[in-house]
């Protein structure tokens, strides 16, 4: 071999080492992603095992990087899914981590992507600095244990699509700036120990499609806003300490297929406009303490898979156009005060007894000949 076939080779070496480590990601991206998994220990499935190598672009399990700044953008860590290495548990595809959430993921400044979902035993508080990220769009931290408040800034985060928090032990209540998340579609904060009230500009989320706040304890009165949210499909404020009346406004609302306001502690009648709404396809109000009668407002375009009225204190008949709706999948007006004739007919043909149990005086089918 000639000195220059030596050296075009010793060349070629080089410049594939410069290449490489012009490639890789940057040592401070590392070095945060590094600092993450320390605060965190996952010890079935060595997910980690992989987070190796001055490249962290390259094989390191859930981090993706911008194909041409190789800078970290998406963190995606889930523990429930159905990634080939979840089934090495032989636990139902479920993962299990302990840990906290260490504040250098929010060194990696152009995330755009922070998924650490359903490993159940991460602990600590959410890190505020996360409300410093300008690039972050999705935020799932859903089925852990954290505890703490939402940042205070959360608003700031002007990308977010999805602020996923539920199924954790977060408390405090909804930092007013949540309403300034202008790119919001998906909101999910169900099933935590929040208090206080939902904000009462709650309709500027513009954006939103679905509004998923039940399983805390909320108190106040639900915003008239709301009906402002002209995306709105899904509304659910079930199993919190809700008071008030129904806003009527809820009936005007054109995408709003299901509503959820059941065990909360509302009062007054059921607004004509909720039950008459021709997309509304599940309609939740029971456990509460709503009374009157039932508007006799439906009609040829009604279609509800599901609507529940029971535990309630609503009297008067069970009204004669349920007769005419399109369809009526479930129905429970259970534990309530009502009398009268049980109308015939579709949907009264299919359902059970227990659609109409521990009332004051129902007779007909399925109930006993009056």
């Amino acid at each position: 071999m000639g000195i220059f076939s030596f050296n075009a080779i010793a060349l070629a070496f080089l410049l594939a080492i410069i290449s490489g480590a012009v490639n890789a990601c940057p040592s401070s991206d590392r070095e945060a992603l590094l600092a993450l998994s320390s605060s965190l220990k996952e010890p079935y499935l060595g997910i980690f095992d992989s987070w190796k190598g001055t490249d962290c672009c390259s094989n390191w399990y859930g981090i993706s990087c911008d194909p041409t700044t190789h800078r970290v953008t998406d963190v995606s860590l889930r523990g429930e899914s159905e990634d080939p290495i979840l089934q090495k548990t032989g636990h139902s595809s479920s993962g299990y981590m302990t840990g906290t959430i260490n504040p250098s993921i929010c060194q990696l400044d152009r995330l755009t992507t922070l998924i650490i979902a359903d490993w159940k035993g991460i602990a600590g508080e959410i890190p505020s600095c996360l409300a410093s990220l300008p690039n972050l769009r999705v935020l799932d931290l859903i089925g852990n244990s954290l505890s703490g408040k939402i940042p205070d800034q959360i608003g700031n985060l002007q990308k977010l699509t999805v602020l996923n928090l539920a199924d954790n032990k977060i408390n405090g209540e909804i930092p007013s700036s949540i309403v300034q998340l202008s790119s919001l579609k998906h909101l999910d904060l169900s099933n935590n120990l929040l208090t206080g009230e939902v904000p009462a500009n709650f309709g500027n989320l513009k954006m939103l499609s679905r509004a998923l706040l039940s399983g805390n304890q909320l108190t106040g009165t639900i915003p008239v806003s709301i009906s402002n949210m002209y995306r709105l499909a899904d509304l659910d404020l079930s199993r919190n300490k809700i008071q008030g009346q129904i806003p009527a406004q809820l009936g005007k609302m054109k995408v709003l297929a299901t509503l959820d306001l059941g065990s909360n502690m509302l009062t007054g009648e059921i607004p004509p406009a909720v039950l008459g709404s021709t997309g509304l396809g599940i309609l939740n109000l029971s456990r509460n303490s709503l009374e009157g009668n039932i508007p006799d407002v439906f009609g040829p375009k009604s279609y509800f898979m599901a609507l529940d009225l029971s535990f309630n204190n609503l009297k008067g008949a069970v009204p004669g156009s349920l007769s005419s709706a399109k369809f009526v999948g479930h129905l429970d007006l259970s534990h309530n005060h009502l009398c009268g004739t049980i109308p015939v007919g579709t949907p009264f043909d299919h359902l059970e007894a227990s659609s109409f149990d521990s009332n004051d005086c129902l007779c007909g089918n399925p109930l006993k000949t009056c």
